[in-house]
Parts: C-alpha cells; sequence; structure tokens
C-alpha cells in the first residue's frame, strides 16, 4: 500500500509534466517585411509584416537565404511592371521589435513629400521559403 502511494502520485505528475512542451530557443517564430525602392522612381514599395514558414535564424543571428527572400520582393514587382529596383528584407524574430522597425522606416518615407509609399497587401504577396 505504501508503495501505491508513492508510485501513484509519481506517475501522475509524470504524465502531467510530459504533456506541456517546452520551446527551444531556436524554435522562435521569424518575421520579415520587404521594401523596395529605386533611385529613377518616387515609388517606394513595402509589404506587410509576415511570419516566414519554418525558418530559423542562424547562430550569429541572420536569416538563411535573405537573398532569396529580397529576389522574390524583386521578381513580384518586376512582373508588376517595376523595373530597376532595390529590395531589402527586414527580419527579426521579435515581432515587436520589427513593428518598431517597420514604422521607423514607413515614417521616415510618408514624412519625405516627394516619395509615394504603397504597401504590398498579405493578400498581393507573400514571402515563400527559399529551396
Amino acid at each position: 500500500m505504501k508503495f501505491v502511494k508513492i508510485v501513484l502520485p509519481a506517475i501522475v505528475m509524470l504524465c502531467v509534466l510530459s504533456s506541456f512542451t517546452f520551446s527551444k530557443k531556436g524554435d522562435k517564430t521569424v518575421y520579415a517585411f520587404g521594401v523596395s525602392a529605386s533611385f529613377v522612381d518616387s515609388v517606394v514599395y513595402c509589404t506587410d509584416i509576415q511570419a516566414l514558414d519554418s525558418v530559423k535564424l542562424t547562430k550569429e543571428g541572420f536569416l538563411p537565404k535573405r537573398e532569396a527572400y529580397s529576389a522574390q520582393l524583386k521578381n513580384y514587382l518586376e512582373n508588376k511592371g517595376e523595373l530597376n529596383r532595390t529590395c531589402m528584407i527586414y527580419f527579426s524574430d521579435s515581432k515587436k521589435n520589427l513593428l518598431r522597425e517597420f514604422e521607423k522606416i514607413s515614417d521616415k518615407y510618408k514624412k519625405n513629400k516627394s516619395v509615394l509609399f504603397k504597401k504590398i497587401e498579405k493578400n498581393d504577396f507573400q514571402f515563400t521559403k527559399p529551396e
């Protein structure tokens, strides 16, 4: 009987604790947005903040194949007839920090009256994981 009183609570406790999953540091969601500007055009395009599918940052904190994400935005805009654009991608595993960066960049372009700031909606363009 003493054995049951000790083992049974231990088994129940083990079941309860094992039902929770703990997120590892490397398993954080990575968020990104893109900005496209041109030296010969006054229009600046910017995407929505998007969660990147199954992407992990490197040990140094960089986004793997980030140039491929910039190329996706460039290709999208070229298909829309917007040629010779420079595309940049901003990323972070903290949505709050990325939102702050997004607001800082968009405010900078919106203050400049000679620049037309256009937002690319999420349903129009979505980053995909490069192969």
